[in-house]
């Protein structure tokens, strides 16, 4: 028997990072990127390790910048990881799991360290061939949980759950991570909404190294844990706007989100040390007539612009710059269910 799974990028568009703070979200596939694995019925249960995952280089220089592009952490930990809690969610549940093994290896697209949600994504993907090779249904609800739990709990990295439930929903939707509902469901509420109204949207993202969100995340939490008002009362801002955000797109009204998207970024940079690299990226797109925020953790930037002339700004200021620009493709060929 083999599977296959894929799982795609994804930009948060606004309300991040309040998703791990019992606040609320919008978020998009990008599916102009995506991680794939691949599992298939073998004698031992084996992890392939990619070319991301390689140890051997030609010189010292080449170590540096692949460790500078890539980071030091490959893909093979998240996989293993995932394997784990995939095992503990079935132990717990009485899922009896076919005496088989299995070999599972990985591709990506998604460009690492700026945000994207690279690692969710290859965790989303190897979760989605393990349910199918064994024949285990999680509820999709439930999915962005243990994907989740695979990077909080076992590798210890600091993350909210919108980028699990945007890789298991997929499309647009907005989530409200509300404590009481989260603390007695164990799941936000998800509301898928129509893409047909969002404004036109760009995402932009360096193509050099950015810092990864493990790093990006772990002071913030740690005050917001011990109440700092500053960053309780930031959070309650970055939902504010989110909320805001989707009655003005289920309204018709999706071109006036822009500057909320401006009021996300400043309310962040407000409590976050930010590179000024990333803050470059912000002024460039604000400069060329767009709204903008981060898309996650840093590295990529997702924002509004009015018409076609001033996406050809966008696309020359950054031709200026170690920047890539796209159209985020967002719609999959079919959308799973929501229940």
């Amino acid at each position: 028997m083999a599977c296959e799974a894929t799982a795609y990028a994804r930009a948060g568009l606004i309300g991040n990072p309040s998703d791990g703070y019992f606040g609320k979200t919008i978020s998009i596939s990008v599916r102009n990127f995506a991680a794939k694995a691949s599992i298939y019925e073998s004698p031992e249960v084996e992890i392939i390790p990619s070319v991301q995952d390689r140890s051997k280089y030609s010189s010292v220089h080449e170590l540096a910048n692949d460790v500078k592009r890539q980071g030091y952490y490959g893909a093979v930990r998240l996989m293993k990881a995932t394997i784990r809690k995939f095992v503990d969610y079935c132990d717990t549940h009485g899922i009896a799991l076919a005496d088989r093994n299995f070999s599972i290896r990985y591709r990506s697209t998604i460009p690492r360290r700026v945000g994207l949600a690279g690692s969710s994504a290859l965790v989303t993907a190897t979760l989605r061939c393990l349910m199918e090779f064994y024949g285990v249904e999680i509820p999709i609800s439930i999915q962005p949980n243990v994907i989740l739990s695979v990077e909080n709990e076992e590798l210890g990295i600091s993350a909210g759950l919108q980028d699990r439930v945007i890789q298991v929903y997929e499309g647009c939707v907005f989530m409200d991570f509300d404590r009481a509902r989260m603390e007695s469901q164990g799941c936000g509420a998800y509301e898928r909404l129509d893409t047909g109204l969002l404004p036109n949207l760009f995402i932009a993202y360096r193509t050099d190294a950015a810092e990864g969100s493990e790093v990006f995340h772990n002071n913030i939490r740690e005050r917001w844990s011990l109440g700092d008002p500053e960053v309780v009362a930031a959070m309650n801002d970055f939902a504010a706007y989110a909320q805001e955000a989707r009655d003005l797109l289920v309204a018709g009204r999706g071109n006036e989100i822009g500057p909320l998207l401006d009021q996300n970024f400043d309310r962040r940079r407000s409590i976050y040390a930010i590179d000024p690299i990333n803050v470059e990226m912000i002024e460039r797109a604000r400069a060329a007539g767009a709204h903008c925020k981060f898309a996650g953790s840093g590295g990529a930037i997702v924002g509004t612009y009015p018409d076609e002339r001033t996406f050809a700004r966008l696309a020359e200021t950054f031709a200026e710059t170690n920047t890539a620009i796209l159209k985020p493709q967002i719609v999959p060929e079919e959308l799973p269910a929501l229940r």
